[in-house]
């Protein structure tokens, strides 16, 4: 028996339009974790690190991606089919796993100011490699705090977001907002525990964390959900300066006893208010290429910067760094960072992806069933 396969219509794979504002917070919240990242390798007193609460910035982006999942497949995933569904997302998301995991384990063999390789086999660090690029937690490296991707610890947040994915197409794509909205609640409430518990929200990355990232982003995940199909958005004159200052605000914040308290009232209640107030914020001709540029390489430079983040640890305990060298290579090395993560955004992921969608729409051959 032959059949044929059409190709899915052009208006199914169409990307719909940004919402730029949101763009821009996104690459703030990007840099923000690059510096939080440099700076917590030199300064491991949280209460003494000026961007003490960086890694809010996953908060951020959970939320935001469940606001941006809803705008663009709540409508269409139905008519697209959930593995259609799953290829947009593997597009989307994977060449930057995998080329995160190659510059990582290049950076893992070869940190010309320490690190030990040398610790494991051939066949343990091809094996690290592997969990890797197929998202399979494997938190073994000790040296790196038992990260549960060794090579590249950010790869953490990717693996709950592609969770979350999961979820949205069996289950949360169909439900209604009564429904939304109980589940967003417990997940608040699971998310207030952990901060009590651990006294912040800082875990989901490590082996002994692992279960704090399924709360993190159960919760801000269905919160961004919610504020798209409750169309909660703000319209305003804060614009993307006003907004952004708001969201570095949040990462700026001090550290201290409190931070079980604090940092739930920032997750819970600031982040969804301001992607609120992103999405209906006017934005300045001036600032567009900006909040442009700042999107595309949020996700490139989040899932880049952390090769240079262990060779910047190694350095950084054999070499005497003073107080103004350290701000130096803070600095020259976000800027770099965004220079390689622009780099392999144009010279690799959107290739990739055009070749990937572009053999996607092409009609399946012929064949003998």
């Amino acid at each position: 028996m032959t059949r044929t396969s059409e190709a899915l219509p052009p208006n199914i794979l169409k990307t719909k339009q940004h919402f730029e504002i949101l763009d821009g917070l996104r690459g703030i919240a990007a840099i923000a974790v690059v510096l939080f990242h440099f700076m917590e390798m030199a300064i491991t007193d949280y209460s003494k690190n000026f961007i003490g609460h960086g890694f809010l910035a996953v908060d951020f982006f959970f939320c935001l991606s469940g606001f941006v999942i809803g705008y663009a497949y709540d409508d269409r995933i139905a008519k697209m089919g959930i593995l259609e569904f799953f290829k947009s997302r593997i597009i989307r998301l994977h060449p930057l796993v995998i080329s995160g995991s190659v510059l990582g384990v290049l950076a893992f063999l070869f940190d010309p100011y320490g690190g030990h390789p040398e610790l494991y086999s051939a066949g343990k660090t091809a094996l690290i490699f592997v969990t890797s690029v197929l998202m399979i937690p494997y938190p073994v490296v000790t040296e790196r705090s038992f990260n549960l991707f060794n090579i590249n610890a950010p790869a953490w947040s990717l693996f709950w977001e592609y969770v979350a994915n999961i979820f949205y197409a069996l289950f949360l794509y169909r439900i209604g907002r009564n429904l939304l909205w109980i589940l967003t609640l417990l997940s608040a409430a699971l998310m207030c525990y952990v901060a009590w518990h651990s006294g912040n929200l800082m875990g989901g990355w490590g082996k002994t964390t692992f279960w704090d990232g399924c709360v993190r982003i159960s919760f801000s995940f269905s919160a961004g959900l919610l504020i798209y199909r409750s169309n909660w958005i703000i319209r305003n004159k804060l614009g993307f300066a006003g907004i952004g200052i708001l969201l570095f605000l949040a990462f700026v914040m001090p550290f201290s006893k409190w931070n079980w308290i604090t940092e739930p009232l920032v997750v819970l209640i600031y982040f969804p208010l301001l992607i609120a107030l992103g999405a209906g914020a006017q934005l300045s001709s001036g600032l567009k290429k900006f909040c442009e540029f700042a999107g595309k390489i949020s996700y490139p430079l989040y899932m880049t910067h952390y090769v240079a983040i262990w060779i910047f640890l190694n350095y950084y305990t054999t070499h005497k760094v003073s107080t103004s060298e350290l701000a130096l290579i803070v600095i020259t090395g976000t800027i770099l960072l965004i220079g390689l993560s622009w780099l392999v955004m144009v010279f690799y992921d959107i290739p990739v992806r055009r070749y990937l969608t572009g053999k996607r729409k092409l009609p399946l051959s012929t064949g003998n069933n």
